[in-house]
């Protein structure tokens, strides 16, 4: 274990969205906006709030459109700058300043630990955080600068869960913890149990710290559930040499890698926003046939 602070995340980004074809023919599912925000940035965002300074991000084929989203745009700053948009010249610049992010290309979809193993020597040996796109985690203060709280009291590595409905349980990583443990010590880790099978109803939720040892595991992991190289199988694998946290998250959170996931995140966001806030719900209200009760 490290006594240094928490500096660097890895976002995995190298899925090919099969969920959303075919949208995602030919741009990245990350890119897919809520509203007029691409939700990789709804990430990017938490990561940079909780005090992360380098961010890098694991793309794969036909994933050019993240990288330009967080580049400098001279072209676009040029024509704002020149039209007096200074509002909107100011919200591109500020994505392109967000945070110092490189990028590393998986060279094929083999599961969420070889994106994360691909990303060993921006790591070197430091504890970093891993965030995955799909899932938008909504907290004050953010999940992640919770979990790196947490890691600085335990020294420990960290997994974020909620509770899910328990014939909901096959679609995660489920996590046991300790009997009579209650700082949410880790007793056991299964990626996607089956139906019956889930030493309880707490899912993981795409958020985790971990210290660099893990990467001895995902070295020599081998292919499992689903062909892939889990997270989940090495991370079980380190708990038992080092013990391994649960953060229970209790803000919300949203799969936008699920097509409802996506939809109630969007209208959510939109009701919360003094721009479209009020239009939306009307509109909302006038589909479903309610009339709105307020004076």
């Amino acid at each position: 274990m490290t006594g240094k602070v928490v500096r660097k995340a890895i976002i995995p980004a190298g899925g090919l969205g099969t969920r959303f074809l075919p949208a995602t023919k030919a741009q990245p599912k990350e890119m897919l906006p809520l509203i007029d925000k691409p939700a990789i940035q709804y990430i990017v965002e938490e990561a940079v709030a909780s005090g992360i300074e380098s961010i890098m991000i694991v793309t794969g084929r036909n994933k050019r459109a993240i990288e330009d989203h967080f580049d400098k745009s001279v072209e676009l700053e040029y024509e704002l700058e020149s039209h007096g948009k200074s509002e909107m010249l100011e919200l591109v610049q500020k994505i392109s300043h967000m945070a110092d992010i490189c990028y590393i290309r998986q060279r094929e979809p083999l599961g969420l630990g070889h994106a994360v193993l691909s990303a060993r020597s921006f790591v070197e040996n430091e504890p970093f955080a891993v965030l995955l796109g799909d899932d938008i985690l909504l907290s004050e203060p953010p999940c992640l600068k919770q979990m790196i709280d947490l890691y600085e009291a335990k020294r420990s590595s960290v997994v974020a869960v909620m509770e899910v409905p328990w014939d909901q349980t096959h679609k995660y990583g489920i996590v046991a913890l300790e009997k009579g443990d209650m700082t949410g010590r880790v007793s056991s880790l299964i990626e996607k149990p089956a139906p019956g099978e889930a030493p309880s109803n707490l899912a993981v939720v795409g958020r985790y710290l971990l210290e660099p040892s893990i990467f001895d595991y995902l070295e020599k992991a081998t292919p499992g559930k689903g062909g892939e190289i889990q997270l989940t199988d090495s991370l079980q694998r380190l708990n038992i040499q080092s013990p391994l946290q649960a953060f229970q998250f209790q803000g919300r959170r949203y799969d936008v890698g699920d097509k409802l996931g996506f939809v109630q995140a969007t209208i959510d966001l939109a009701l919360e926003r003094e721009d479209l806030g009020r239009d939306v719900r009307e509109y909302l209200l006038k589909r479903l046939g309610i009339a709105d009760g307020r004076g």
